[in-house]
């Protein structure tokens, strides 16, 4: 993708003498006679590291084409060529968002030296993307890192939204490192993973007798992101009492720590994480209606890895490489047999999943082992919803990851009635983690209401995945 270029423009010999050009130079080229052709090949999710755009082609102008291309949302640079020189034509290019505008007829070394800085460019900042964590090939998501791009530096509340493991804490960090504010700390605090006692506490610290055992005096985690950011993971987990009392920080930016008779004031940027939908928990009576436009100011949905496959190659590679030392590996890149399987497996665990699964493989090295342990995913994911698969293993496989799951759902059901739909109490008494708990709820649709049903009232076979 780094080295590739896309090459529009109506006439046939531009088209062969850039192709030959550029093709000598080891880039990987493709042509096309129109900018509808192209875009065609960009809205399929088929990005290239560059455009060389002609300015003027029959019924659609460059011009036009660079701004449907900007409309999709992609950061692609692109490159003007014109036969005309014309400052209108290089105004209007340079506003769709183009790198360069070249005259016809150019130099071969003109043109080799944009295209070269173009892509260092990219190179650069795609370094520094890593850097970050935010790793990336596919439209939806350089979308994503744009905007978050856009709206770091104004210092409003985030929302960002997505399944478990899809990168939303990378997201948050990445919208950090790239705001004001990337010099100061950078504090998280997951909402699901402690009571709501401890959780106040932990938030917002408190005096020294406060409660029995508070011998010393605590610095809470909004006092310890000041000037900086606070990143709220799984927020739609908070009480709403502390979801309350976070109202106040964000009208007033003052609290009072727990015991505290003076109040506080701190200035911390406040990004919100949550992989359940708070539209509907507000329905419920479990959000705060005003909390959530509170927070809402700008929303940033992470789609899940199911929905870019094509990018999967890259975060592989780039996995492989962070942790093949740590685990003193010899293994530089996956198996052919291995990258097609993670290619097609949908990953419910998303992108946690597959690094961790990464790790796995650089340890055992054992590539059919991981691709016997991902089979049946992709098997199930494939599957109809009623009959079971015609092979004997594959029936196998699905009727008893089917049952097991019937009989795990029944007895988490059971307990939550019998505790009253508490669901902390139903996770000790279930001696599960309460994160495992809500991503099983999740995964089977439960909810106070009761259990989604089939059409023959059974489980659905697409949630039979592993945790």
């Amino acid at each position: 993708m780094k080295r590739r270029i896309f090459v529009v423009d109506d006439e046939a010999s531009v088209r062969g003498y850039l192709f030959s050009l550029l093709s000598s130079r080891g880039y990987s080229i493709e042509c096309f006679e129109s900018g509808e052709q192209m875009l065609k090949r960009l809205s399929s999710g088929d990005a290239p590291g560059l455009i060389l755009l002609d300015v003027l082609m029959p019924e659609c102008s460059g011009i036009e084409v660079a701004e449907k291309v900007k409309a999709l949302g992609t950061s692609i640079p692109i490159i003007m060529l014109s036969g005309v020189s014309h400052i209108r034509s290089i105004v209007q290019s340079m506003q769709m968002g183009a790198q360069d505008f070249l005259i016809k007829p150019f130099e071969e070394t003109v043109l080799e030296s944009a295209i070269e800085d173009v892509f260092e460019r990219r190179e650069t900042a795609i370094s520094e993307d890593e850097a970050a964590g935010f790793i990336t090939s596919n439209p939806k998501m350089q979308r994503l890192r744009d905007i978050v791009r856009r709206v770091a530096y104004t210092d409003v509340p985030i929302l960002v939204l997505g399944e478990s493991g899809v990168g939303k804490e990378v997201v948050a960090r990445y919208a950090h490192l790239h705001s004001g504010r990337k010099d100061q700390p950078f504090v998280k605090v997951n909402c699901a993973a402690m009571p709501n006692d401890l959780l106040e506490s932990e938030l917002f610290g408190y005096d020294r007798g406060a409660f029995t055992g508070a011998l010393n005096d605590k610095i809470g985690k909004f006092e310890l992101a000041h000037n900086g950011t606070l990143l709220l993971d799984e927020i739609g987990e908070m009480s709403p009492h502390l979801q309350a009392k976070l109202l106040h920080v964000l009208q007033d930016g003052t609290f009072s720590r727990l015991g505290a008779r003076k109040s506080v004031r701190v200035d911390a940027r406040i990004i919100a994480a949550t992989n359940i939908k708070l539209e509907d928990a507000i329905s419920r009576g479990k959000f705060r209606e005003d909390l959530y436009y509170r927070l809402n100011v700008i929303s940033l949905e992470v789609p899940p890895l199911r929905e870019r496959p094509d990018e999967i190659p890259h975060l592989c590679n780039y996995y492989v490489k962070k942790y093949r030392e740590r685990y003193k590996s010899t293994i530089e890149e996956l198996p052919g047999e291995l990258m097609r399987c993670f290619v097609g497996c949908p990953w419910p665990g998303n992108i946690r999943q597959l690094e961790n699964v990464i790790k796995r493989f650089l340890i055992l090295r054992d590539s059919q082992q991981i691709i016997d342990e991902l089979s049946p995913v992709s098997g199930e994911v494939r599957a109809p919803l009623s009959p079971v698969p015609e092979s004997a293993e594959m029936s196998l496989l699905h009727v008893g990851a089917n049952a097991a799951e019937q009989a795990q759902r029944d007895l988490v059901l059971r307990t939550l009635v019998e505790t009253g739909w508490n669901r902390k109490k139903a996770a000790a008494r279930l001696n599960i983690c309460y994160k495992s708990l809500l991503n099983k709820l999740k995964r089977w649709n439960l909810d106070e209401r009761g259990p989604a049903q089939g059409e023959a009232g059974e489980l659905n076979p697409l949630a039979c995945l592993p945790n």
